[in-house]
């Protein structure tokens, strides 16, 4: 029985050390993923500029193309709009003959996951009223990329804000004092009674 005790223990040995070298080899054999932020960048700043050019030639649904169906946009002075729905409901108030949009991306940061980015720059746009006067817009603009399941870079929120100054405040129209039509009795217009 010491024999047979003795090869089950040096099997086990065997089989224990084996386990840890394959282990040891499969542990030194993986490495960190490859940084990718740099190449993920350059994707979103080219990414970014496509988009910029569907917006310039008043493509809507280009332009509804670089966002996830979830996403959020943000529009100054008015509320947020969120899903595919209510910001293509914005774009398209945009995006008609004789308004101009497009934008430049400054500034683009890819977190070490390289699953989520963000990007800053500067826009301009010419829009018309209702009168077909152009008015003149510069401002600036941040976008939250996000990579998606099948790879591509696409934005999950969207904000932008003029340079201009706020348009001050609209006076409320002068309310003319209503006249009196009852004379208020005086001193001087009570009468004396003897």
């Amino acid at each position: 029985m010491t024999s047979r005790h003795k090869k089950m223990y040096a099997t086990k040995t065997v089989y224990a050390s084996c386990l840890a070298v394959v282990l040891f080899l499969t542990a030194c054999g993986q490495q960190a993923p490859p940084d990718t932020r740099a190449a993920d960048a350059a994707t979103i700043k080219d990414l970014d500029s496509q988009w910029s050019k569907k917006a310039a030639a008043n493509d809507v649904e280009g332009t509804m193309s670089f966002y996830t169906d979830d996403a959020s946009m943000l529009p100054p002075n008015a509320p947020i709009a969120i899903g595919s729905q209510a910001i293509r409901s914005m774009w398209a108030t945009f995006l008609v003959p004789g308004n101009s949009v497009s934008w430049e991306a400054s500034k683009v940061e890819v977190a070490r996951s390289s699953d989520l980015a963000y990007s800053t720059g500067v826009y301009h746009e010419i829009m018309k009223d209702a009168q077909g006067k152009s008015a003149s817009d510069n401002g600036k603009y941040l976008e939250v990329w996000k990579k998606q399941a099948d790879g591509k870079w696409k934005v999950v929120a969207d904000m932008y804000n003029s340079d201009l100054p706020a348009a001050p405040p609209e006076k409320p129209a002068a309310h003319e004092k209503p006249r009196s039509h009852h004379v208020r009795a005086t001193p001087h217009h009570k009468k004396r009674r003897r």
